[in-house]
C-alpha cells in the first residue's frame, strides 16, 4: 500500500502518542482516498479493436449522453492527453496503464515539488498558487500538441484543483509578471477566494474559461475533473474554474471583483486596460458555443468514494462516534481554528452536544490573508497552530488538518534561499503541544501574527509530510477521547 504519510513515527514520538496515533490513522484512510488512479482505471477498458469509456457513477447527474462511449481503435486517429492541476499525474498514470501503446501522446501541467511519474505523457511542473514562466512553457507545449487535430481524433482532458493557476498563458498584452503579480495581490495579500479571483485570470488568459477546448476543436474530446461528477446544468452554466468546461463569467465581473477586493488601482496597468477594452476575441467560451462539440464529461471522485466517508469509516473502526462538523467551509483559517478547538473543548468539559469519544471532521478550503507579512505556511498549518492555543492543557483533544495533494498553501514557494524544510502538508497539535512550544522558546502567538506556522511546527516534530497526489480538499479531523 502507498502510505501518503511520510514522517508518521516523528509525529507519534511524543506529546499525546495514543491521540496522535489514532487522529494520523484516520488522516492517512482518508488521504489513501483522494488518490484517483483505481477510480481512474475504472472508468476506460480496451475490448478487443474497441475503446469503451463509461461509468455511470462519475457522470454529472442530468447528462445528456450517458452510458459507454464505444470507439473503434481502426477509425480513431490519435488519441492524446492534456490537462492541469495540482496531482493530476496520478490521473493520467491511469490511462497510461490502461491504454499503453494505443495513446499518442499528451501533455500535462502538474505542480512543482510532485514526482514525474510518467513514461508516455510530457509534463510540466509549474507555480502554484502563483503561476510562473514554466506553466506558460506547459501551455505552449499543450498548444503544439492540438495543432492539426481532427474530428477522428479522441483527447482526454484532465481538470483538478489548482488548474487555475498551473493552466496560465497571458494574452498578448500582458505579461506573466503582472499575472503574478495581479494573483498576489488578491490571493495572498488581500485573500479574495478563488470564486472572486477567476474572473479576473480567466479574462486574462488564452486557455482558460473553456478556450483550450477551441484549440482542441474538432477533435472528440472526454473530459476528466478530478472532482464528483456535480450536475452538467451546472457544469455548462455556473463554471468558472474547471477550464476544460465552459466559463459563464465576463470581463465586467472581473472589473468588478477587483474594484472589491479593492485591487482596481494596485493591479498593474497592463491589467486594468485589458479588462476594460472587454475585447471579444479575448471572450471565454460560454456553454451555447461548447454545447456544439463533440464531448463527454466524467468527475472520478465521487463523493461516496471520497475522503470524508472513508476517514470517518476509520475513526468508526477505532471506536469514535463520526460527525461531520462543516463541509465546503470558508474563513480565515486562525479564527476557523480557534472556533473548532472550543467546540471540542466544550465537548470535553460538558459532554454536549455530542458524547466522547468522538471524531468531528470538516472540509473546505480557508483562507490566510498576510497582508505584507513574509511568513511560510499553509492554511491547513495556521488552522492547527491556532488550534493549538485552545487546546493548550488538554489530555483528551487532538487536532490535525492536511491538504489531499499533500502540499499546503505556498509553504516554501516564496523563499529565495532554501531553509532546509520540505513544503508541508498539514499540521498535527495536541493538548501538550503549547507547552512544547513554551520549552523550545516558540512564541505561537506571534509566529502567527507573522503568518509563519511551518517553521514552528516542523521544530516541534508536528509538521505533516505528505506524498502527492490530487487536490480535493482539506481535512481536518478532531478526536476528543474518553477522559
Amino acid at each position: 500500500m502507498r502510505l501518503r504519510i511520510q514522517n508518521f513515527e516523528t509525529l507519534v514520538s511524543h506529546g499525546n502518542i495514543d491521540g496522535r496515533k489514532a487522529v494520523l490513522g484516520i488522516l492517512e484512510a482518508g488521504l489513501e482516498a483522494a488518490d484517483p488512479y483505481e477510480n481512474t482505471r475504472k472508468l476506460l477498458r480496451l475490448e478487443n479493436e474497441n475503446l469503451v469509456i463509461g461509468n455511470t457513477a462519475y457522470e454529472p447527474v442530468g447528462t445528456p449522453r450517458t452510458g459507454d462511449e464505444v470507439y473503434d481503435l481502426s477509425k480513431i486517429g490519435n488519441i492524446y492527453v492534456f490537462g492541469a492541476g495540482k496531482g493530476c499525474q496520478r490521473v493520467v498514470k491511469a490511462i497510461e496503464d490502461v491504454l499503453g501503446d494505443v495513446l499518442t501522446g499528451g501533455h500535462v501541467i502538474d505542480k512543482k515539488s510532485h514526482d514525474v511519474i510518467l513514461k508516455r505523457i510530457g509534463v510540466t511542473l509549474g507555480s502554484h498558487p502563483v503561476p510562473d514562466e514554466d506553466c506558460v512553457r506547459g501551455c505552449e507545449r499543450i498548444l503544439e500538441m492540438t495543432d492539426g487535430l481532427t474530428e477522428n481524433d479522441l483527447v482526454f482532458t484532465i481538470a483538478g484543483n489548482g488548474v487555475s493557476s498551473l493552466l496560465t498563458m497571458p494574452v498578448p498584452s500582458v505579461s506573466i509578471e503582472d499575472v503574478r503579480e495581479t494573483t498576489y495581490i488578491m490571493q495572498i495579500e488581500r485573500g479574495a477566494p478563488t470564486g472572486d479571483l477567476n474572473p479576473i485570470r480567466n479574462h486574462l488568459d488564452m486557455m482558460k474559461g473553456g478556450r483550450i477546448t477551441q484549440h482542441i476543436y474538432p477533435a472528440k474530446m472526454i473530459h476528466i475533473i478530478a472532482i464528483p461528477p456535480g450536475n452538467f446544468r451546472q457544469l455548462m452554466n455556473r463554471n468558472l474554474w474547471l477550464h476544460t468546461l465552459p466559463d459563464f463569467t465576463t470581463f465586467q465581473l472581473a472589473v468588478n471583483n477587483l474594484k472589491k477586493w479593492d485591487a482596481w488601482n494596485a493591479v498593474p496597468p497592463s491589467v486594468r486596460k485589458h479588462l476594460k477594452a472587454a475585447d471579444p476575441k479575448y471572450e471565454t467560451v460560454k456553454a451555447k458555443a461548447f454545447e456544439k462539440m463533440d464531448f463527454r464529461i466524467f468527475g472520478v471522485m465521487p463523493r461516496h468514494m471520497g475522503m470524508i466517508p472513508a476517514a470517518m469509516k476509520k475513526a468508526e473502526e477505532l471506536g469514535y462516534t463520526p460527525v461531520i462538523l462543516a463541509q465546503g467551509l470558508r474563513g480565515e483559517a486562525s479564527q476557523v481554528g480557534i472556533v473548532v478547538a472550543t467546540i471540542a473543548r466544550t465537548i470535553e468539559m460538558t459532554d454536549q452536544p455530542l458524547k466522547p469519544p468522538c471524531a468531528l471532521f470538516t472540509s473546505g478550503e480557508l483562507l490566510v490573508t498576510v497582508g505584507q507579512e513574509k511568513g511560510i505556511g499553509g492554511r491547513n498549518q495556521e488552522f492547527i497552530l491556532s488550534a493549538a492555543q485552545r487546546i493548550g492543557g488538554s489530555e483528551r483533544i487532538v487536532m490535525v488538518a492536511a491538504d489531499s495533494d499533500g502540499t499546503d498553501g505556498p509553504g516554501t514557494q516564496f523563499v529565495e534561499e532554501g531553509i532546509g524544510i520540505p513544503c508541508l502538508g498539514g499540521g498535527i497539535v495536541d493538548g501538550e503541544t503549547i507547552k512544547e512550544a513554551e520549552s523550545a522558546g516558540i512564541d505561537i502567538r506571534e509566529e502567527l501574527k507573522r503568518h509563519n506556522a511551518t517553521i514552528p511546527l516542523w521544530n516541534l516534530k508536528s509538521g505533516i509530510v505528505i506524498s502527492k497526489s490530487i487536490s480535493i480538499n482539506d481535512l481536518s479531523v478532531t478526536l476528543i477521547n474518553k477522559p
